[in-house]
């Protein structure tokens, strides 16, 4: 009889040896529970956007005397355009400019191909000719942040951009002649210097609309010339 009760005691510890599993099992689940949660990216608005809804617009109306507020102008895309004129002979001239322009947009260019065959340059219709990119929403915003208070202050001789360069659909164009001046080209890792076309595009239905859109968006843009009003002497 007393053999019996000690292999009864010898079970039953075992028995008791089980719910330690079972916390084991729990806390592998809280584990997996706190690595499924992850944190929530929150979208932060640029600042010429903050300026444009708090400044600009209500600047524009009281200026042009708008009575919808749709009828404000605003920008709608900007579109950057390198030439790579070595690109039919070398690649890598091709994937450098390509790389140049997705770091100073944030955003991966297309290349451009040549839509017809041109003796003079050597050129048959389907070569690769350069890249383009274009910019919306925020990431628009912000390379015009990048534009105006750094870009174009490190260019040589800088005296401010021309106000004739409005194509009399309310849209800026303007060419830059060295693209080192954006802090995110790297002078040392380049094969050349070159140059870029950038185009604003706007909902403005005149060029004096968008001449003020942009000047009160800190473009720098050189002062029109005031007309003096002629007075007839007697």
């Amino acid at each position: 009889m007393p053999s019996e009760k000690k292999s009864i005691s010898k079970k039953s510890t075992k028995s008791k040896k089980k719910p330690v599993e079972k916390k084991s099992i729990s806390k592998k689940t809280t584990k997996s529970k706190k690595k499924s949660i992850k944190p929530v990216a929150v979208n932060k608005i640029p600042n010429l956007k903050k300026h444009y809804f708090d400044n600009v617009k209500s600047k524009l109306t009281e200026r042009f005397n708008y009575i919808n507020p749709m009828e404000v102008p605003r920008l709608r895309t900007i579109s950057i355009n390198m030439g790579v004129g070595e690109g039919k002979v070398s690649p890598k001239a091709l994937e450098s400019a390509v790389e140049e322009l997705s770091l100073i947009s944030g955003q991966k260019p297309i290349v451009t191909l040549s839509k017809k065959d041109i003796s003079n340059f050597k050129i048959r219709r389907g070569y690769p000719v350069g890249c383009k990119v274009t910019i919306r929403g925020n990431r628009m915003y912000e390379f015009l942040e990048r534009l105006i208070n750094v870009a174009l202050p490190r260019t040589r001789d800088f005296r401010g951009l021309s106000f004739k360069s409005f194509d009399r659909m309310g849209n800026y164009n303007f060419g830059v002649t060295e693209q080192i001046i954006f802090t995110e080209i790297n002078y040392d890792k380049i094969d050349s210097v070159r140059g870029m076309d950038i185009n604003i595009t706007t909902t403005a239905n005149t060029d004096d609309e968008a001449y003020w859109l942009l000047k009160e968006f800190g473009f720098p843009l050189r002062e029109k010339p005031k007309k003096e009003e002629l007075v007839e002497v007697d």
